[in-house]
């Protein structure tokens, strides 16, 4: 068999091996992307940002409590910054969403030196907080729900499952938060969403680590060590390729 169409296989085998490392982790709820993001940086607190004399140039995590004048008021009297909740239903192996609630409220992020203030609107999703999920028959859903999910049916056939994802930051949690902090022309320090927006989470470092995961670490760090060789086959059958072809 020629060289080149070594390399060339060798390259198809990457994809595939790629392709099904994605769906590994896609699976196992594990997000490496982000756990990569979140811990990579070193950890800085406001007071430092407020007193460094030069910025660093790059993302940095933050860490710090929430004062927030107008929070949101949820059952109970909970009071929060952020409140995410999707409600979705499985139609043919598919789901669908039935609702998408986005509510935040700007905040200041503090310690004792100091404060930076926040918009948690422009945090990428979705939040890393333990969300509180519910899984029932989608009959058990009330209106207006049952309505969307019976123009679904309609459309798509019948419901099957259906379940209520919901993700909060209370006013009592102490952050950690992925962004990237800038001076204005008066020398105020700001807190800017870096490329994908704020990584915003209630947990500490390792919490946060093991949440990003997945439900199954093994499949999930299979699937990240197959996904390395996969862009390493990819690499070598694709430079060994073109180096055939040039010789050729």
């Amino acid at each position: 068999m020629p060289l080149g169409a070594i390399y060339a296989a060798l390259v198809v085998l990457g994809l595939v091996l790629a392709a099904g490392s994605l769906l590994v982790l896609r699976g196992s709820g594990a997000s490496p992307a982000r756990a990569r993001r979140l811990a990579g940086p070193r950890e800085s607190k406001v007071g430092h940002l407020l007193d460094a004399g030069e910025l660093p140039t790059r993302p940095v995590r933050i860490s710090g409590r929430i004062r927030c004048r107008e929070p949101l008021v949820a059952g109970g009297g909970e009071q929060l910054v952020a409140f995410h909740r999707d409600v979705e239903v499985r139609i043919n192996g598919a789901w669908h969403s039935v609702e998408r609630i986005r509510e935040t409220r700007s905040f200041d992020l503090w310690d004792h030196d100091g404060s930076l203030p926040l918009d948690p609107s422009d945090a990428a999703e979705p939040l890393i907080t333990i969300p509180q999920v519910w899984r029932g028959n989608p009959t058990e859903l009330e209106e207006p729900h049952a309505s969307i999910v019976a123009r679904l049916a309609e459309r798509h056939g019948p419901a099957t499952e259906a379940r209520a994802v919901t993700r909060s930051i209370n006013v009592t949690d102490r952050l950690l938060v992925l962004a990237r902090p800038t001076a204005g022309q008066d020398g105020a320090v700001t807190l800017e969403p870096p490329d994908g927006g704020y990584l915003v989470t209630n947990l500490s470092l390792p919490e946060a680590m093991r949440l990003l995961g997945g439900r199954n670490r093994r499949a999930a760090a299979g699937g990240v060590i197959a996904l390395g060789v996969a862009i390493a086959m990819i690499a070598i059958g694709g430079i060994g390729a073109l180096l055939s072809a040039l010789l050729a």
